[in-house]
């Protein structure tokens, strides 16, 4: 897919610094803390707009860009209106790297909202944590992003491990699947997945019966795909993500193979749900939420799709709502920190956030002084007709 009209590989600004607020109640922050000025608040983005993700990364940016020009055209949070800068990274980490550095050492952001990619967050979570600068709700289920604990990362998704583990028992104890494997990408990503689906099989006494690793770039999937099969594979689970999700299943058709495969959050998407041909008919996956259709019959959902469409030209998709939680949670927390804005007091406001929930009828995130991690909640669907359905209604678990 290629970036719509709102995103170019280029860099991104949303939102100017529009009405002033007062100098006599920001002024001492404003002088004090990076990425905040008496008028706006300096937040950076690294995602992917144009390489094998991008379908992921522009649906994302382009709603947390939604929710940052509506809280601007409301005056700003406390006066101050955000200048969102955006890098494209194109899934690439030595890209990720750079545009870190170049929102880190020239843009001289507040804090990184909704980065994307697992390694690429590993990579450049060190040289933000040593300017003292946060990492809120990247775009990745990895536990890496709330684990070990540091008081500047901030987790809004159950991990891919946790998916993968309730996924795993799901099939197992109400499918009756006895020989699972695995497929994944060779990423941090993709062994973190990997990771819960090997855990939960030992820990209902199973072993893994097959697994293939690649890389992110590979198309050709026939070797891999022969090895899931000759182990006698009744369950392939997935550490991947849209075009590789989406090959897998094209050739295992090819192959006349109808395992019932499971992926989870990265697979996620109505690219997957309607690729042509079908290829994902009877495909499971598992995520944090689960995706609302334009026509979802909430008003609220039904006024936010078709502002995302009238805006992008796109029907919003499953990571697109997750970008505008993303945004306005933490537009929440921004106002909870009071005029007052420094990175103490933002850390406080979002540890302060309880209960909070979406216009999707999402799970209630919730924050802690001791826990980064917003929610653990896992819930299964199944592609029917080209639509993610859920399997059941209520969060699975292990």
């Amino acid at each position: 897919m290629k970036p719509t009209r709102a995103f170019t590989r280029r860099s991104v600004l949303a939102g100017t610094a529009g009405l002033l607020a007062s100098p006599a109640v920001i002024g001492r922050a404003a002088a004090a803390t990076r990425g905040v000025t008496g008028t706006e608040i300096v937040i950076g983005t690294m995602t992917d707009l144009s390489g094998v993700t991008a379908v992921q990364g522009v649906n994302n940016a382009n709603a947390m860009r939604l929710a940052f020009d509506e809280a601007n055209a409301r005056g700003g949070i406390h006066g101050r209106k955000v200048r969102w800068i955006v890098e494209d990274m194109e899934y690439i980490v030595p890209k990720a790297v750079q545009a870190m550095n170049k929102l880190l050492n020239r843009d001289d952001i507040f804090f990184a909202i909704g980065n994307g990619g697992t390694p690429h967050n590993d990579a450049v979570m060190p040289s933000m944590f040593e300017k003292n600068v946060p990492n809120v709700f990247p775009l990745t289920c990895a536990r890496s992003m709330y684990e070990p604990f540091n008081r500047l990362k901030f987790g809004q998704f159950s991990s891919y491990y946790d998916q993968m583990r309730a996924g795993v028992k799901y099939f197992v104890e109400q499918r009756g699947k006895k020989i699972v494997g695995s497929m994944y990408q060779d990423t941090d990503f993709g062994r973190d997945v990997h990771a819960g689906v090997v855990a939960q099989l030992q820990a209902m006494g199973l072993k893994l019966a097959a697994e293939t690793a690649h890389r992110p770039t590979d198309t050709d999937f026939n070797a891999a795909l022969a090895r899931q099969h000759d182990a006698g594979c009744d369950l392939v689970c997935m550490g991947t993500i849209v075009k590789d999700t989406t090959i897998i299943l094209q050739t295992a058709r090819k192959m006349g193979w109808n395992v019932e495969f499971c992926g989870q959050f990265a697979s996620y998407s109505t690219a997957v749900a309607e690729a042509p041909g079908e290829p994902a008919e009877g495909f499971y996956s598992m995520a944090p939420a689960l995706y609302r259709y334009p026509d979802d019959p909430n008003p609220a959902v039904q006024a936010f799709t078709a502002k995302y469409r009238k805006t992008y030209g796109i029907d919003v998709n499953y990571l697109g709502e997750a970008g505008y939680t993303c945004a306005t949670f933490t537009i929440a927390a921004l106002e909870k920190a009071g005029p007052d804005l420094t990175v103490d007091s933002f850390i406080g406001a979002m540890e302060s956030m309880k209960n909070w929930r979406d216009i999707f009828g999402g799970p209630a995130l919730s924050l802690s002084p001791t826990n980064h991690h917003a929610s653990s909640q896992s819930f299964l669907s199944v592609v029917k007709n080209k639509r993610w359905t859920p399997v059941v209604d209520q969060p699975l678990s292990f």
